[in-house]
């Protein structure tokens, strides 16, 4: 398989895979907003959404127009790739039906404790990060490494201020 085709069916497996996600995250917007669920960080929810797209157009288009090509170190990058899949789905099932793409907070509910959120507060986030660069060295899409890296950077520091707003009030 040339790397242009594995490109093609890497972004569409992945964009199939969010499409899953943002699926299950309007149901379970649907449950928690019942339970009294309030929004937080609006306005930076664009940004997110700008650059997971623009990490699949980034890297679809370093590997077909650029000439990116996996290197002898392809192996590496696709465990961890799937590494930080088992992370983000094992944080998606902790999280239970309060995991969405939006910050969703139902007042007085604890922030859950349970999963990967034993050891660290945001795994999701962590896996996000990780699957990003992986994704991308794995095809050698070394600029689009860098570039939504960065991107994901920023996107995540306003994130997580938001969040930790929403969940831990007194602590920020």
């Amino acid at each position: 398989m040339t790397a242009r085709t594995a490109v093609m069916v890497f972004v569409a497996v992945v964009a199939a895979q969010r499409i899953g996600e943002l699926v299950l995250s309007a149901r379970n917007a649907r449950k928690v907003r019942a339970r009294g669920a309030r929004e937080f960080g609006k306005r930076h929810f664009p940004f997110l959404v700008f650059v997971h797209v623009a990490f699949l157009v980034c890297l679809a288009a370093e590997v077909i127009v650029l000439g990116a090509h996996p290197t002898a170190l392809w192996p590496l990058w696709l465990a961890l790739w799937v590494g930080a899949q088992a992370l983000r789905y094992s944080a998606i099932r902790a999280l239970g039906d309060r995991w969405n793409v939006r910050i969703l907070v139902v007042p007085g509910e604890a922030p859950v404790r349970s999963g990967p959120y034993r050891f660290m507060r945001h795994p999701n986030y962590v896996a996000v990060a990780i699957e990003l660069l992986a994704a991308s060295m794995l095809f050698g899409a070394w600029r689009t490494a860098i570039a939504i890296s960065l991107l994901d950077a920023v996107a995540l520091w306003v994130r997580v201020r938001a969040e930790n707003a929403a969940l831990y009030p007194r602590a920020v």
